[in-house]
């Protein structure tokens, strides 16, 4: 299925100028990814480093790449060179080597850090009590712009709003003058926002479902 992009125009109609759309494009086309671009949408999630090195090699330059999947050590220095932002860091090993490996090319990368809200012991992230580990450092390669968390799947809107209303509370701890709270996907983002995203990624409702 190519992007809707009357889906797409209704999406940012519901999202208003103070949240942001990330256009989750894993395992869609150039041509799919083109299509929202000739919209005006420039952020786009991908969560495989090669597929991702291969669409920032063939796309246009002015897009905005987040990663937004459960990143590798191994990897980091794959998508140092371009990456605009990587949503899901989600341990100190993680920033870690990310540091190291945008010391060593000489950019400053901007991160979310992973905070694990959902029920799911699958999912990963920092718990409530290990992001002070993360922010008292100082790091010259690494700007740690804010939250990211991903919900318990569930089709109970009151856990969802429980959630996001946790991780909500975090962010204003830790990130009082402001920054990026990413919180919501396709079949939560509207709950997301009404807990106070500034960041939503949508994949399935843009694209349809991964065939």
């Amino acid at each position: 299925m190519s992007a809707d992009k009357g889906v797409y125009r209704q999406i940012l109609s519901e999202l208003g100028e103070n949240v942001q759309l990330v256009a989750v494009s894993k395992t869609k086309t150039a041509e799919d990814i083109l299509a929202l671009y000739a919209e005006g949408q420039r952020d786009f999630g991908e969560n495989y480093v090669q597929e991702l090195a291969d669409k920032q090699s063939r796309l246009p330059a002015d897009i905005r790449w987040h990663f937004i999947g459960h990143l590798q050590t191994n990897k980091v220095k794959q998508i140092v060179p371009f990456v605009h932002l990587i949503e899901g860091v989600d341990s100190l090993r993680l920033l870690n080597e990310i540091e190291k490996q945008a010391v060593r090319a000489g950019v400053v990368i901007d991160v979310l850090l992973q905070v694990h809200i959902a029920r799911e012991e699958t999912k990963f992230g920092f718990g409530a009590e290990e992001i002070g580990s993360a922010m008292g450092v100082h790091r010259d390669g690494v700007r740690i712009r804010g939250l990211m968390g991903m919900a318990s799947n569930t089709s109970d809107p009151d856990a969802v709003r429980s959630e996001f209303r946790v991780l909500k509370g975090l962010f204003d701890r830790w990130f009082p003058d402001g920054g990026v709270l990413s919180m919501g996907m396709s079949a939560d983002y509207k709950i997301a926002i009404e807990e106070g995203s500034t960041r939503v990624r949508i994949g399935s409702l843009l694209f349809g479902r991964r065939g």
